[in-house]
């Protein structure tokens, strides 16, 4: 979707456009944010100016100041670490950077992958509700999440994988009332 890797074929239409044929840095026009695994959180840089880049390219730039106040309200741990370079805060705290950094945009759809990864539970818990508000707010999420019963609790569809594979796909409620998928998938 974010053009990372060469598509092999098939089309993905969003909001009327075919996103497959536009270059991958256009894509961001078109409504699209990406939170990747590994967060890209930019070194020497403080956690204002990591935001920044957020809305480097957005038509939204003036609004600025205003949109990381509303994203420091959302994030009050960040709204603590403004000034403080970005990577030396821990794990969770970066994977929330990211997240608003992508947040800055005011993109359409988000996709995040792996968010949970790594993060404590507590934190995991605050960005769950985070997405299940986005989501009742319009933002379309696409979630790529090992925790399974955590991404089909806030989902609409879902596709489960395995070992690369799509083995099951449905409605998310359908497959987290599935008992065969809460043992294979959802068992702690």
């Amino acid at each position: 979707l974010m053009g990372l890797v060469a598509k092999r074929s098939g089309s993905v239409m969003f909001n009327g456009v075919e996103l497959l044929a536009e270059a991958a840095h256009t894509r961001f026009h078109h409504g699209l944010a990406y939170v990747p695994e590994e967060r890209r959180i930019v070194p020497g840089l403080s956690v204002r100016e990591n935001l920044q880049l957020g809305i480097i390219a957005s038509k939204n730039r003036r609004d600025e100041d205003k949109m990381i106040d509303e994203i420091a309200e959302i994030f009050p741990r960040l709204k603590e670490r403004l000034s403080q370079d970005a990577t030396s805060m821990s794990g969770g705290e970066q994977q929330m950077l990211a997240i608003a950094r992508a947040m800055m945009a005011k993109p359409k759809m988000i996709l995040l992958d792996e968010p949970s990864e790594g993060i404590m539970p507590i934190l995991v818990d605050e960005m769950f509700a985070l997405f299940a508000r986005m989501k009742s707010e319009g933002t379309t999420i696409l979630l790529v999440e090992q925790n399974v019963e955590r991404a089909l609790k806030i989902s609409d569809r879902a596709y489960i994988l395995d070992q690369g594979q799509i083995v099951m796909t449905g409605r998310a409620a359908d497959l987290l009332a599935d008992t065969a998928i809460q043992d294979k998938y959802c068992a702690v």
